[in-house]
């Protein structure tokens, strides 16, 4: 249990940062990149969502390693244990979708409820981000330039 607690710790620190570098390069380059206005917005929705899809692949990959090597719970359902398993749950784990023919059994559950919490904190910070993006680039009147 402690391996998974470390593991939870570890995963949080690194997927912020993996956001907060994300988020901090779009804010600092968008201003200065020689597009519409309007298409910044797509550019702040791809960033953020690769930045999501990072995330979930390194909770994945710590789902694997978790059990694979350290043997800390299982992951359980029809389809079996494989990579793209753990990624697929790390996916619906993330993005509160909820466990569906895929599940952690053991420790390892204990990651799974800290991908949930750290995944809805991250979108609510994405879409914070959006938000603000939205005022400061989306022109009235339709110009496209500011």
């Amino acid at each position: 249990m402690l391996t998974v607690a470390v593991a939870c710790v570890m995963l949080i620190a690194l997927t912020t940062v993996i956001h907060y570098e994300v988020l901090r390069a779009l804010n600092a380059g968008l201003p200065s990149l020689s597009i519409p206005d309007r298409a910044k917005l797509l550019v702040v929705i791809f960033s953020t969502f690769l930045a999501h899809a990072i995330e979930i692949g390194v909770y994945g990959l710590a789902f694997f390693a978790l059990v694979e090597y350290t043997g800390v719970g299982s992951i359980g359902g029809p389809a079996g244990f494989s990579l793209a398993n753990c990624l697929y749950l790390s996916a619906e784990t993330y993005t509160s979708l909820g466990f569906g023919d895929i599940t952690p059994v053991g420790p390892v559950r204990l990651l799974a409820g800290a991908e949930a919490l750290n995944g809805l904190l991250l979108i609510g910070w994405s879409a914070s981000f959006a938000y603000i993006s939205m005022e400061r680039f989306w022109s009235a009147g339709g110009s496209g330039r500011k």
